[in-house]
């Protein structure tokens, strides 16, 4: 392996976008966290049940460039 290979190795993002989905509903949104933080949960309006509903991080959906 060359020496330029090391060093010409790809740097990962800070940021990454997540798919979030309410725990009643089922109802879907996109948040974006930092990539070495926890999985996310967060409380929002559930526009399906129209209230307030648990959201949990599903999966990854990509990497977002850090500016």
């Amino acid at each position: 392996m060359f020496l330029t290979n090391v060093l010409l190795k790809k740097a990962k993002s800070k940021m990454i976008m997540v798919l979030m989905e309410s725990v009643v509903s089922g109802h879907q949104c996109i948040k974006i966290r930092e990539r070495l933080a926890d999985k996310l949960e967060l409380i929002r309006f559930d526009p399906y049940i129209q209230q307030d509903s648990l959201y949990r991080e599903r999966k990854k959906i990509r990497s977002l460039k850090s500016s």
